[in-house]
C-alpha cells in the first residue's frame, strides 16, 4: 500500500510517499480501507518530534516509534480482529488511529464509531480529534451552562469551529475571536458576536466572560485572566510556541498552580479519544446541530503541503486528505 511515511524528526521535507506492507490488526483492531484522513496540529508535533515532551511520553526518542504520520481516520472496514464485536465488514467508520495518511490502517474498537450517514467520507474525517476536543473543553473541563456567555479564541480554526457550534449547543451565548480572514466562518457558524483580534482587544476589561476556551495557545494568562469573569473558568487547549522542551504546556501547568489561589478556574486540557464521544458527536451531527467546516482537500501525495498548510494558521475550519 502507498503510506506517507518518515524516518526522523524534523519539517514536512522529512515525509515521503513509499509503498509499504499492508497492516495487519490485532485481536482488538479494525482494519480500515481510509478513505480520508483529517490533519490536526498533534500530526505537525509527531513529525518535528516537538517539543521534547512528545517523545518522551512514548513517540519514539530519536526517531518516531511509528512512521507513518495521520490520526484522524474515516473509512470502510475491511476485516477485524477476533475480539473485536462492534463492527464487521463493510461497515463505514470514523475515529482515531495510528498513521491514518495511507491505503489502509488499524485502529483501536474504542476509538472508532459508525460514520454519520449524512457526512461523506471526506467530512467525517475532519471531526474525530478536534470536535471531541471541543466537546471534552466545553462540557467536561469548562461545565458549560445554558445562558452562560463563552468566549471562543480560535474561532476559525479546526477545533475553534466545532467549539462555536457546541457552545450554542449548550445554550451559551457565544463571541468568537478569530482573524480578518475568517470573521464571516466564525459567524456561519452560529457565534453571536465575533472578534477581529487584529484591530480589537478582547481583554481591555470593558467585557468578561463565564468561560474561555482558548485553542489559539499563545497568549498570557495574565491576558486572558482580564477577559474572565472572577468565578470564571479558563480551559487552555493543547500548547503552541514556547521552548523545545515543553511547548506551550507549561502554561497549563502554570494556570493549575495559579487555580489554587484565586477564585478563577485555570485548566489546560488533554482530550481522551473515546467512542462514546465520537457517537454523542454522530448524533449532532446527523440532527444538523453540528457541521463540519472543511478549508482545503488534499491527495495522499500533497499530505506535507497540507500539515503545512494547516500549521500557518491559514485553514478556516479543518484540513483533510483524501485517499
Amino acid at each position: 500500500m502507498k503510506a506517507i511515511i518518515q524516518d526522523v524528526y524534523g519539517s514536512t521535507e522529512v515525509l515521503e510517499l513509499r509503498d509499504v506492507d499492508e497492516p495487519v490488526p490485532g485481536d482488538d483492531e479494525v482494519l480500515i480501507r481510509v478513505r480520508a484522513a483529517g490533519v490536526d496540529q498533534g500530526v505537525w508535533h509527531l513529525m518535528t518530534g516537538l517539543p521534547y515532551l512528545t517523545r518522551a511520553v512514548g513517540f519514539g526518542l530519536r526517531a518516531p516509534k511509528n512512521g507513518i504520520r495521520g490520526r484522524e481516520v474515516a473509512g470502510v472496514v475491511e476485516t477485524v480482529g477476533r475480539n473485536v464485536v462492534g463492527f464487521r465488514s463493510g461497515d463505514e467508520v470514523f475515529g482515531t488511529c495510528e498513521g491514518s495518511f495511507a491505503e489502509y490502517a488499524c485502529a483501536k474498537e474504542g476509538k472508532l464509531a459508525q460514520k454519520p450517514a449524512n457526512l461523506s467520507f471526506e467530512q467525517a474525517a475532519a471531526v474525530p480529534i478536534s470536535a471531541v476536543t471541543a466537546l471534552q473543553g466545553l462540557r467536561d473541563s469548562g461545565q458549560v451552562q445554558p445562558g452562560q456567555e463563552v468566549l471562543i479564541i480560535g474561532a476559525g480554526g479546526g477545533v475553534g469551529a466545532y467549539a462555536v457550534q457546541l457552545a450554542k449547543a449548550f445554550g451559551a451565548q457565544v463571541t468568537g475571536v478569530c482573524s480578518t480572514a475568517k470573521l464571516e466562518l466564525v459567524r456561519s457558524v452560529g457565534a453571536d458576536h465575533v472578534i477581529d483580534y487584529k484591530h480589537d482587544d478582547f481583554a481591555d476589561g470593558r467585557k468578561q466572560y463565564d468561560l474561555i476556551l482558548d485553542t489559539a495557545g499563545n497568549r498570557r494568562l495574565s491576558v486572558l485572566r482580564r477577559a474572565l469573569k472572577p468565578r470564571g473558568t479558563l480551559v487552555i487547549v493543547g500548547g503552541e510556541g514556547g521552548g523545545k522542551w515543553t511547548g506551550g504546556f507549561e502554561r497549563s501547568l502554570r494556570a493549575a498552580v495559579l487555580s489554587l489561589f484565586v477564585g478563577q478556574k485555570l485548566k489546560g486540557l488533554m482530550a481522551v479519544e473515546r467512542a462514546g464521544d465520537l457517537r454523542a458527536l454522530a448524533e449532532l451531527v446527523e440532527a444538523g446541530t453540528v457541521k463540519p467546516v472543511i478549508d482545503r482537500s488534499f491527495a495522499l501525495a500533497d499530505a506535507p503541503a497540507a500539515i503545512q498548510y494547516m500549521h500557518d494558521g491559514k485553514a478556516r475550519g479543518k484540513v483533510v486528505v483524501t485517499v
